[in-house]
This record gives structure tokens, C-alpha cells and sequence, in this order.
């Protein structure tokens, strides 16, 4: 815990202490003016930490009010300090340019005007993010296989991951999920992870969520429903978010295969911040997958976007989430040094396939950019090829 608060400080309370060092010198304004700044960037510092303890205290009402300026906040300033670290690269290239190849180029514009244009577009975008958040879309596939049963023409798979069911993800968000999943008309319901987000481990705060769950638990999926956990299930209270999940309609898929009546079979494996699971037969992702039988259709439900050497080629289709896509641009390009698989269906070497979903909620600020939360449609179909 220490370790992770002196690394989340240390990267964003220098995040502020760059944006106040530029905002200072773009516009020297006087000690009052500055003092009321640097006050306000010390409490947006600690916004996300009083949340939290706020929310381990049971004073939900005080993280609610901190929680909404406090994410905006990040949002806000991810992408203000995105501008000025472009803005900085920019002018240093023109900087070395003008030195090596000419002393006549244009004039580059002043501090004030490219801190004041950083301030506006990061504003702007800041707005559009909050509106984007809130815009599920829909995204379908289509994967073709001959391993499904004889007389299926179509199963229908609806795929959610990463709500982060919690302070800023209520009622109002989630009916908008709801209404997009009932339009769709889904044979099987699957959650890719990280459905809550919080602490779910005080009594209160377990029966607000009981008209969540009520919720999740109204959308009709004939074939079933089906849930791994993600790294926020520890976070929330491993037991009480599992307890959230199974009343939401879900059977949760610990390192664990369901052989469903249309052929298919779904596997679910635990996340790795997760500790190993107790009284389940197998504790290796290969080991859960080697068990299947290659004539028929197999899905693999796992949060992270990986796909271990040992696993590729056991199944054939992984659906996973928790990258977001970024979330805020352009922290996509970040994820991507972590998670290399992009948003979206690719086709592994051993010719297993992966869809990665951008997320359904969001994490921390309620705001995405270029990142369009979705539902996504998987329709699975017969095919002689086998493809």
C-alpha cells in the first residue's frame, strides 16, 4: 500500500506540479491568485485518495462530492498535460531545428499562447469526453465455425466488461447498458470483469447495490449468463463482489468450463491479482483448457488481454476487456506498450482469435476519449469451411 502511494503521488502530484509550473510562467499572476491554484492542485491531488477513504469511512455523500469534481479533475488535466508534454516536444525540435539548420524560421508562438490554447482544447475535450462517456455503442462480429451443433444457425453473445458499477456508474448509466443488451436480443450474456468498482463490504452500501444487481438480474439471456473477475473484484471486496455478481444473474467462472446444450463450451479463468482459487480442479489457465475437446466450439472469458504461448491454439475465441482502449486519448498509445493486442478482433499465430472490448463504464474520471464505450454482439454462425 505504501509502495503504491508513493508511486500514484510521486506521478500524479508531479503531473500538477508540471501544469502549475507552466500555468505560472505563462501568466505571472499575483500571490493570491497563485496561492488559490496551488491549493485547489494539492486538494485535486489527494481528490481520489480522500474517495476512497471516504468511502472505507461509510460517508458515501462526502466521496460522492469529492468523487465528481475530483475525476472530472483527472480527466481535465491528463489531457492539459498531454498538450503542454506535445507542446514542450514541438517547440524543442523547432528549438534544435533553428540551431542546426537555420536562425531565420517564423517565431514560434509565445508561453502564454500555447499554455492558453493547452487550456482551451483540454477544456473543450474535457466536455465532449464527459458526453462521449455517456453514448454506449454497439459494436457486432461475426465469427464463422463448424464445430457448432447441427440445426444452430445462430448463437448470439452479448459481451459487457469493465462497468465499474460504484459511485459514478448508478442506476441511470447502467439502464442505458440495460437497453442496448434488450435491443440486441441475446442468446448468452457474458462479463469480461471489473463489473463493480468501490468498496462493497459495509452493509449499506451491499443493499444499494441489491437494485444494481436487480437490475442486471431483469435482462433475459436464455443460454445463460456468464462472469470472470476482474483486478476491481479484489479491490471491492473479492467475496461481497462476487456475491454483487451471482445476484446479478451471473455464474461466475472460476478457472472453471460450462459445456452449454448448444455445443458450446465457456471457459473462465480468475485474474491474476487474484490469489489462486480454493477447491476448484484446475489452477493453471493450461491446464483449463487442455480439458476440452477440440471438435467443440470453446470460449475462453478472461479480463486481461493476453494470451500465454501455452494457452494459444486451445481455444477459439477469448473475449477480454480491462485496457479501455485508453480511455482519454492518448493514453491508448500507453496501454499498448503494456497490452500489445489492439481494441477489436485479431487472429493469434496458432489461429485462436481474441476480441478485446474498449469497456462498457469507466474507471476514475466518467469520461472517455476516442474511446466510445460498447456493447458488443457476437454472433457466432455455422460455416462448412470451418473458419
Amino acid at each position: 500500500m505504501l509502495i503504491f502511494l508513493i508511486t500514484f503521488l510521486s506521478i500524479y502530484g508531479g503531473m500538477h506540479g508540471y501544469a502549475f509550473y507552466r500555468v505560472y510562467g505563462a501568466f505571472p499572476a499575483g500571490q493570491p491568485a497563485m496561492g488559490i491554484l496551488s491549493i485547489w492542485m494539492l486538494f485535486m491531488t489527494l481528490a481520489p485518495l480522500l474517495v476512497r477513504w471516504s468511502e472505507n469511512a461509510g460517508m458515501d455523500r462526502l466521496a460522492l462530492c469529492i468523487a465528481w469534481p475530483g475525476y472530472v479533475w483527472m480527466g481535465f488535466i491528463f489531457i492539459f498535460v498531454s498538450l503542454l508534454f506535445l507542446s514542450d516536444a514541438v517547440q524543442g525540435t523547432y528549438r534544435l531545428c533553428n540551431v542546426f539548420f537555420s536562425s531565420s524560421s517564423p517565431t514560434f508562438p509565445t508561453s502564454p499562447i500555447t499554455c492558453g490554447f493547452a487550456i482551451l482544447v483540454a477544456v473543450v475535450a474535457s466536455g465532449y469526453a464527459c458526453y462521449e462517456a455517456r453514448h454506449i455503442r454497439s459494436e457486432q462480429i461475426t465469427v464463422s465455425s463448424s464445430k457448432l451443433a447441427p440445426g444452430i444457425h445462430r448463437i448470439r453473445i452479448v459481451q459487457i466488461s469493465d462497468l465499474h458499477i460504484g459511485l459514478l456508474f448508478r442506476e441511470k448509466r447502467l439502464e442505458q447498458v440495460l437497453k442496448v443488451i434488450r435491443e440486441a436480443k441475446p442468446d448468452i450474456i457474458v462479463s469480461t470483469g471489473d463489473l463493480v468498482d468501490g468498496k462493497l463490504n459495509r452493509e449499506d452500501v451491499i443493499s444499494h447495490q441489491d437494485s444494481l444487481a436487480a437490475m442486471l438480474a431483469s435482462v433475459p439471456a436464455p443460454g445463460g449468463k456468464y462472469a470472470v473477475t476482474g483486478n476491481h473484484e479484489s479491490y471491492a471486496g473479492l467475496q461481497q463482489a462476487l456475491a454483487f455478481t451471482r445476484s446479478a444473474g451471473f455464474t461466475v467462472l472460476r478457472n472453471r468450463s460450462v459445456q452449454l446444450p448448444d455445443g458450446i463450451i465457456i471457459s473462465g479463468v480468475d485474474d491474476q491479482s487474484i490469489p489462486g482459487v480454493i477447491g476448484t480442479h484446475y489452477t493453471t489457465e493450461q491446464g483449463l483448457l487442455e480439458t476440452a475437446s477440440k471438435k467443440t466450439f470453446h470460449i475462453l472469458l478472461k479480463h486481461r488481454p493476453e494470451i500465454p504461448a501455452t494457452s494459444d491454439g486451445f481455444f477459439d475465441l477469448q473475449l477480454s476487456g480491462h485496457v479501455h482502449n485508453g480511455q482519454i486519448f492518448p493514453f491508448n498509445f500507453l496501454v499498448k506498450l503494456k497490452y500489445p493486442i489492439s481494441c477489436g478482433i485479431t487472429t493469434t499465430r496458432a489461429g485462436s482469435r481474441i476480441y478485446v472490448s474498449r469497456g462498457t463504464g469507466t474507471w476514475g474520471p466518467p469520461m472517455r476519449l476516442f474511446a466510445q464505450p460498447e456493447v458488443t454482439l457476437i454472433d457466432i454462425q455455422p460455416s462448412a469451411a470451418g473458419k
